[in-house]
């Protein structure tokens, strides 16, 4: 039975790690954080799985999970992580690589989008992957009418960021 969940666990995660490659790209700001929040990330999942019931999409559900640990981690006043031994399974992903080369837009706009708070972050994040609005409250545990007002309220921030 653990065997089956951990194969089904490494094909869910494989598959989709890419979400929480994009948060931690949003919510760091060099490698090292990135490879420790990335860690604790792939820790919640795995820790979290055997509740992922299928209600809906695993994507979704791994959205909620990776956006709520890398917000609780950075609002804590240390702003370091908190890293712990896990099974081997952690060992058997196949990791993507985080690619330090980006065009200098994607640049400007990460940097923008790192001075936003917390909130306004994963609202930004959610809509660059095009996610419908109904998908973006479900993650974020919002109204879908808050999840459009806010959305709006951020967009206009990041505007005001970029073009001063």
């Amino acid at each position: 039975m653990q065997k089956d969940l951990e194969d089904k666990f490494l094909v869910d995660f494989e598959t989709n790690q890419n979400i929480a490659h994009k948060i931690c790209r949003i919510y760091t700001s060099n490698r090292d954080a990135h490879n420790d929040l990335f860690q604790e990330i792939t820790i919640q999942v795995w820790k979290n799985y055997p509740k992922f019931r299928g209600d809906s999409k695993f994507s979704t559900w791994m959205y909620r999970v990776a956006l709520n640990t890398a917000i609780s981690l950075y609002r804590k006043s240390t702003r370091q992580l908190k890293t712990q031994d896990f099974d081997d399974v952690a060992y058997k992903i196949k990791t993507v690589e985080y690619d330090d080369t980006e065009e200098v837009q994607l640049k400007a706009l990460y940097k923008a989008v790192h001075q936003l708070n917390d909130i306004d972050k994963a609202l930004i994040f959610l809509y660059l992957e095009d996610k419908p609005y109904t998908e973006i409250s479900e993650t974020l545990g919002i109204s879908n009418v808050n999840a459009r007002v806010k959305m709006t309220r951020a967009k206009e921030k990041l505007k005001n960021i970029l073009n001063p």
